[in-house]
């Protein structure tokens, strides 16, 4: 039995004839998110270089932005939203979870290795 794919977008926002144009509207969002987070990484405008709980302010747009899209991949490409909700909440928040659990360890260990090199420990270089 064939399953039909909902063609819309957004929830509902914006709404394709074709799946051939979903694929598209899809690449166009996608390339739009990457586009700003190129821009952004060349750029590095000043505003976004203040702290922001012990990290850059453009370092969480990243991590943020980053998330949308990987969020945005599962949702469409692995036809989360055609799933039952409970199914789609355990495998997209799942992997919500551990994506961010594993930039805490990311930041944990950073700031550690930040602190020994900044604070001199280091004798020899290696």
């Amino acid at each position: 039995m064939a399953h039909e794919h909902k063609l819309e977008i957004f929830r509902g926002l914006v709404k394709f004839k074709s799946n051939t144009q979903k694929i598209w509207g899809v690449l166009i969002f996608l390339s739009i998110v990457t586009a700003v987070e190129v821009v952004l990484g060349i750029y590095k405008p000043e505003m976004l270089m203040a702290k922001f709980i012990g990290m850059k302010l453009l370092n969480w747009i990243f991590i943020i932005l980053t998330l949308v899209k990987a969020y945005y991949i599962t949702w469409d490409f692995m036809h989360m939203r055609d799933e039952v909700k409970a199914l789609r909440r355990m495998v997209v928040w799942t992997a919500i979870f551990l994506i961010l659990y594993l930039v805490f360890i990311l930041l944990q260990e950073g700031g550690y290795i930040e602190g020994v090199y900044s604070s001199g420990f280091i004798r020899k270089d290696f």
